[in-house]
C-alpha cells in the first residue's frame, strides 16, 4: 500500500475518472496512480505506430484528394501519439497525477473520433448508391454524431457526480448509473450502425448490385467497426467490474479488484492494439480506393457497373427538422415522400430523351479520376 499521498483511480470508456480520497492508494506497486508500474517500452513503440500511421494518413489525404473523408483518422493518429507520448513521461512517473490525467484523456478522446470516421464513410457509401440507401446519405454522420453527444453528456455527468468523493453515496450512484446508460447506449448506436449498412447491403444484393468496390469498401467498415465494438465491450466490462465500488470503504482488498484493472496487458490488448489494428486497416484499405471523390457520382441502377454522375441528393427541410427526423417520416406521413425527384431514375431511365446539355455525365467505374465534389 502507499504512504497516503496520491488517490484511487478507475477508468471507463472515452473518459478517465481520477477519485481522490484522504488515506489510502488502491494499488499494488506503492505510490502508482496506475495501479501497476507502466510498462517503459509499449508507449514508445504505440507512440512511433500511431505517428507513422498519422503521416501515411497524410499522404493518403494529399493523394487521393480525400481531406473531408479521412481526416478523421489523421486526428485519431494525433491523439494517439500525443497519449502514449505522454504516458511513456508517466512511465518514469507514474505517481503524477496529471500526466495520468493528460494520458488517459487523449487516448480515450481518439476511439469516438474512430466513430465519426466510419459514421463519415457509410454515408459516402450511401451516396454511391442512392436508390438503396434507407436514409438520406447526409443525415448519417449528423445523426449518429448527434447520439454520440448525447452519449458523451452522460459520460460527462456521469463521472463529474461519481467521481466527487464529498457528495452523498446516493448522488454518486446515481453518476455510476449514468455511466453505466451511456455505455450501452453506445452499444445499441454500435448495433443501429452495423443494421443500417447491413439493410443497406442486403438490399444491393437483392437489387443486382455486385460491385467489387461497395464490396470490399463495406466489409472494410464492417471490420472496422467490428473492432471498435470489442473494444468498447472491453470497456464496458472494465467499468462494471469496479462500478459499484465506494472509495471511502476502508474494508475493499485491491487485491480482489477484476483483472482488467490490475494488469496493464489488458489495455494494450483490448484498447491500444485494436485501434492500432483499425489505423493501419484504414491506410491499407483506404476509403477512395473503393468511393468516387463526389457524392454526386454513383452507380447506375441500370447495371449497378457504370459510374454516374448526377445532380445528387437535395433536402429542402430545415437542417434541425432532419436532424431530429432524418428518414423524413414526417414526409412519409403526409404523402410528400412519394413525389421527391429520383434523380437516380431521371438520369438512367429518360437519358435518351434528353438534350444533349441535360443528359448526365457518365464514365466507367474502372477511371481512377473522380469528379470533383461541388461545394
Amino acid at each position: 500500500m502507499s504512504d497516503g499521498r496520491y488517490g484511487t483511480s478507475s477508468m471507463f470508456h472515452g473518459l478517465s475518472i481520477v477519485e481522490i480520497t484522504a488515506d489510502r492508494i488502491f494499488s499494488k506497486v506503492d505510490g502508482s496512480i496506475y495501479f501497476y508500474a507502466p510498462n517503459k517500452g509499449a508507449p514508445v513503440f504505440f507512440a512511433v505506430a500511431f505517428a507513422a500511421s498519422g503521416i501515411w494518413h497524410i499522404y493518403q489525404c494529399f493523394h487521393y484528394k480525400s481531406w473531408r473523408l479521412t481526416f478523421f483518422y489523421l486526428s485519431c493518429a494525433t491523439l494517439f501519439t500525443a497519449g502514449f507520448i505522454v504516458r511513456e513521461l508517466g512511465a518514469f512517473d507514474y505517481g503524477d497525477l496529471v500526466k495520468y490525467i493528460v494520458t488517459t484523456c487523449l487516448v480515450y478522446a481518439a476511439p469516438p473520433i474512430a466513430e465519426l470516421a466510419n459514421y463519415n464513410i457509410l454515408g459516402r457509401i450511401l451516396y454511391y448508391v442512392p436508390y438503396h440507401s434507407p436514409i438520406h446519405p447526409g443525415r448519417v454522420i449528423t445523426t449518429f454524431a448527434f447520439i454520440s453527444t448525447v452519449v458523451e453528456a452522460l459520460n460527462g455527468n456521469g463521472a463529474a457526480l461519481s467521481a466527487n468523493q464529498a457528495l452523498p453515496r446516493w448522488k454518486q450512484d446515481i453518476g455510476r448509473n449514468l455511466l453505466k446508460a451511456a455505455l450501452l447506449i453506445q452499444l445499441v448506436v454500435i448495433a443501429l450502425f452495423l443494421l443500417l449498412a447491413g439493410v443497406f447491403h442486403r438490399r444491393c444484393r437483392r437489387g443486382g448490385i455486385r460491385s467489387a468496390k461497395l464490396e470490399n469498401v463495406l466489409y472494410t467498415l464492417y471490420a472496422s467497426t467490428m473492432l471498435l465494438t470489442i473494444r468498447t465491450i472491453f470497456r464496458v466490462v472494465e467499468y462494471w467490474s469496479v462500478a459499484d465500488l465506494h472509495y471511502d470503504d476502508r474494508s475493499i482488498d485491491p487485491m480482489s479488484f477484476s483483472p482488467i484493472i490490475r494488469y496493464e496487458w489488458f489495455f494494450y490488448v483490448f484498447e491500444a492494439s485494436l485501434m492500432l489494428v483499425n489505423q493501419v486497416l484504414m491506410n491499407v484499405r483506404h476509403p477512395r480506393r473503393y468511393l468516387p471523390k463526389s457524392t454526386k457520382t454513383y452507380l447506375s441502377a441500370r447495371d449497378g457497373k457504370t459510374e454516374v454522375t448526377g445532380p445528387g441528393y437535395k433536402d429542402s427541410r430545415p437542417f434541425l427538422v432532419t436532424l431530429f427526423d432524418p428518414f423524413d417520416l414526417g414526409g412519409l406521413i403526409k404523402g410528400r415522400g412519394s413525389q421527391k425527384a429520383k434523380f437516380w431514375e431521371e438520369d438512367d431511365g429518360h437519358e435518351a430523351d434528353k438534350p444533349e446539355s441535360q443528359k448526365g455525365k457518365v464514365k466507367d467505374s474502372s477511371v481512377s479520376e473522380d469528379v470533383e465534389a461541388a461545394g
